[in-house]
This record gives structure tokens, C-alpha cells and sequence, in this order.
């Protein structure tokens, strides 16, 4: 883990203490993670909104071959869920990577989980 931290460790330090937040500009676009503008409209007036603690998969993939640091966690899902007007990728845990569980609207719950080095954004089924 880096000794530099950042607004995305602010972000998952939030999440993590279950005050999970995103951020909106005054046109209503919402974005994550958290920046200094609106990557839609460049507006500088950004305010923090409560995340949702549940949500549902938008999309997912098994990952196979995945990055060194993650070789020894392969086959793993990893999902896009919608959180009403913002969108969140992690880890899907407790679930078969090889079975059909996981689906497009799975309803599932955000957390983060403390590995060796690093910290995970996670998501579990409800």
C-alpha cells in the first residue's frame, strides 16, 4: 500500500466505516470516484451524497488470469452495481465464481474487505 493517501482512500476509508459516499454537482451528475470536478460538466461546486448500502449488478465477468497480486484468489467475480444515480466495480464474495448464481439484478450489499495490503471494495449477495 502506498504511503500517499488519497481522495479514493478517503473514499474507501468512508465506505469502510459505513459512511460511504459519492459526489454531485449542481447539474445533478453524480461521479465516483472522488475528484476536484465533474468529469460530465467540469462543474467545481461538488457535494457529498449518502451511497446507497445496497444496490444490484449491472454487469460481471469470472476473472481467470487476473494480476499478479490477486493469483492466488483466481477464478473471482467482479461486478459493475448500479447504486441508484452511481455505479461501483469490485469483488462479488461468497459465491461460486463457476456457478450461476450471479446475475444481472442481484441485489447485493457493499463493504469493504482488509487484505494483506491493500483493502477491496466487495459486494455480497442479499
Amino acid at each position: 500500500m502506498s504511503d500517499v493517501h488519497t481522495a479514493f482512500d478517503s473514499f474507501v476509508d468512508a465506505l469502510a466505516d459505513g459512511d460511504g459516499y459519492y459526489l454531485e454537482c449542481s447539474n445533478g451528475h453524480a461521479c465516483l470516484p472522488p475528484r476536484n470536478l465533474c468529469p460530465d460538466c467540469g462543474d467545481s461546486v461538488l457535494k457529498r451524497r449518502s451511497l446507497p448500502e445496497r444496490g444490484e449488478i449491472a454487469s460481471h465477468t469470472t476473472i481467470r488470469v487476473p494480476g499478479p497480486e490477486f493469483e492466488a484468489d483466481a477464478p473471482y467475480v467482479l461486478a459493475v452495481v448500479s447504486l441508484g444515480s452511481i455505479s461501483l466495480t469490485g469483488r462479488v464474495e461468497n459465491v461460486d465464481p463457476d456457478g450461476d448464481e450471479v446475475a444481472v439484478g442481484l441485489p447485493v450489499s457493499v463493504a469493504v474487505r482488509e487484505t494483506d495490503d491493500d483493502r477491496l471494495i466487495v459486494f455480497t449477495p442479499q
